[in-house]
């Protein structure tokens, strides 16, 4: 029978690592968080090689004498709480005492801190859990922390990390959500001996978000400001009709500190279902503020998720707020938002595919061009870049044309009645009514020709006579760079023009210019859920061509017959006619037994 026995404290410390501290990142926040809690107005985060050879975090907070910073090693020690009952009256961010020991256990530690009113400071010097040694040093009143080669003791870790631009992506992200949340505190991110942030304190939220995210993005938002009893909710939204493919740009802090919270994600999804289509989410920045007693951040080892002791009201004041801020915008702009889908809107319904809507743009429209009447096999032939005519002045339509004359009748003898919501193409059959949806068919004829044209490699690129601007998040940034060449050899031009920021040179034929940006967006919020798999290039093709085939669509207006037999034509050519790519059906049948039914006979 095995024998229980009490772990080392250096086992235990690297048993917390792997719950604490998972990649360089993670070491980047533990230690801002510090810093934050110290009082500190300015903070310095310098990393090398994304992190696996140096991080250092210094700060200019009140620092540390001898005996608390030997005490800071050691596991559980705090000067945040004192009981229990002190959960209930947080107002810091950390707690817990794990994390400097955790980081100590599995890195060469470096600690360097004075306090006020000390002549000297203290250098303790930790390698993978055991002190080197501990003496005076000379420094200003804060902390300074250098954690270099992470995972040293524990070699299995750091073949777990991803590439350096990749970790070095999330530590700048992570940074930067703290420089959001902290306004008023001065941040210098220092990356290989480069500066790549330097932002001084911010009189308002809206100044850091425009240094952080761009220009382009804190133009989009509007103040939100609203107090109901002991709750509040202040911060930054998106305009109505402003929307991301993603909830990346949708960030909550709660008490200041930012958490993932699926009750306060999806309050705000909600307040937004008069101004977003289904599938879009709001950019937005809020700060959800309430008593310490009435929220549980003790409910996740990295404290980025939080628990409400009353979900259902804190849900409701903020759908509330949201709400009714998005409605006095509404009403001073005249009516809805240009980009927002109204009553008269030829948007599809809602069981036809909306994640990336062709009328979701925030740039002007221009006048698009027609599809051609090119069958899918002709696309082998003569490329994709044949599928499109000129310009024209015409209406923003594109349909499929017929070749010729249409036939009496469609496949199986189908005959058209005629068009129903603008949207609905009836037919009768000798077995009953087909209900044709033609966005879904237009998708399915979309898919299977750029998904030939991208297999065989036949795709054809228009140049942008001005180029198009596109600033991202480091993280996204870092996506993007790591897949340029997949996206150039799908026809997409895409050149760094600094860091964090492109310029989009060239697009393929099948898309409008107009919907580079918010498609380029769109497919990195793909790439950041992992739809495109980088090992299998079938696949993520596939995956392209689903994303495109929604954007290359533009329906016509009025119900003429013969683009109606058109596309039935077309769909009929697909080797699966029956589902749009996104699994919805393009036709059903109403037999004559159910219509009979309906009027009781």
């Amino acid at each position: 029978m095995p024998n229980i026995r009490i772990l080392p404290d250096r086992v235990a410390n690297q048993i917390a690592a792997g719950e604490v501290i998972e990649r360089p990142a993670a070491v980047v926040k533990e230690l801002v968080e510090n810093a934050l809690d110290a009082g500190a107005t300015r903070i310095e985060v310098e990393f090398r090689h994304g992190g696996r050879s140096l991080m250092r975090i210094e700060d200019n907070g009140h620092g540390m004498n001898r005996d608390n910073a030997l005490l800071a090693l050691e596991r559980h020690a705090t000067s945040k709480i004192n009981e229990a009952a002190d959960l209930d009256l947080l107002s810091s961010y950390g707690f817990r005492g794990e994390a400097v020991p955790s980081i100590a256990s599995v890195s060469k530690f470096t600690l360097q801190t004075r306090a006020a009113g000390e002549e000297l400071g203290t250098e303790v010097l930790v390698n993978g859990g055991k002190v080197v040694h501990v003496r005076d040093c000379g420094r200003a009143v804060g902390t300074r922390v250098a954690v270099e080669h992470l995972f040293n003791s524990v070699p299995a870790r750091r073949k777990f990390l991803k590439t350096d631009r990749t970790e070095a992506a999330h530590i700048v992200a992570g940074v930067r959500l703290y420089a959001l949340a902290s306004p008023g505190v001065a941040f210098t991110l220092i990356e290989d001996g480069r500066v790549i942030f330097q932002s001084p304190e911010c009189p308002a939220l809206a100044d850091r978000v425009a240094e952080i995210f761009g220009r382009q993005l804190s133009e989009q938002l509007v103040p939100l400001d609203v107090t109901e009893g002991d709750m509040s909710l202040t911060g930054l939204i998106g305009k109505p009709g402003v929307g991301r493919s993603t909830r990346h740009e949708m960030i909550v802090f709660v008490n200041g500190r930012p958490v993932d919270n699926r009750t306060l994600n999806y309050a705000l999804i909600e307040s937004y279902h008069e101004s977003l289509p289904k599938g879009r989410y709001p950019p937005a920045f809020v700060f959800f503020n309430l008593p310490p007693n009435m929220v549980d951040v003790n409910v996740h080892p990295a404290k980025r998720e939080v628990r409400f002791r009353r979900e259902s009201t804190v849900r409701g004041f903020v759908i509330r707020s949201v709400l009714a801020r998005l409605r006095e915008l509404g009403d001073a702009a005249g009516g809805m938002s240009p980009d927002v889908p109204g009553p008269s809107s030829s948007l599809p319904a809602p069981d036809q595919p909306r994640s990336i809507d062709p009328g979701e743009t925030t740039r002007p429209s221009t006048p698009t061009r027609p599809l051609s009447a090119n069958p899918i096999t002709e696309v082998t032939a003569k490329g994709l870049g044949e599928l499109r005519q000129p310009p024209t002045t015409g209406p923003a339509v594109e349909s499929i044309k017929p070749a010729g004359n249409p036939p009496v009748s469609g496949p199986r003898g189908w005959k058209f009645v005629g068009v129903a919501h603008a949207n609905y193409g009836l037919f009768e059959t000798a077995a009953g009514v087909v209900w044709l949806n033609r966005r879904s068919a237009h998708e399915r004829v979309w898919f299977e020709r750029l998904q030939e044209a991208f297999q065989q490699g036949e795709i054809s690129a228009q140049q942008l006579l001005l180029p198009v601007p596109l600033e991202l998040d480091p993280v996204a940034a870092a996506l993007l760079v790591d897949r340029l060449e997949f996206l150039q050899s799908h026809g997409f031009g895409v050149a760094e023009f600094g860091r964090n920021f492109f310029r989009i040179e060239s697009v393929p034929t099948w898309m409008e210019p107009n919907d580079a940006e918010s498609f380029l967006r769109d497919l990195l919020g793909a790439f950041r859920e992992g739809r495109f798999p980088t090992d299998n290039g079938d696949l993520a093709r596939e995956e392209l061509a689903r994303l495109a085939s929604a954007k290359a669509v533009r329906l016509p207006e009025g119900a003429d017959e013969a683009p109606w037999r058109a596309l039935l034509d077309e769909l009929f050519r697909c080797r699966t006619p029956h589902r749009s790519p996104a699994g919805r059906p393009t036709y059903f049948e109403m037999p004559h037994g159910e219509i009979a039914r309906r009027f009781q006979k």
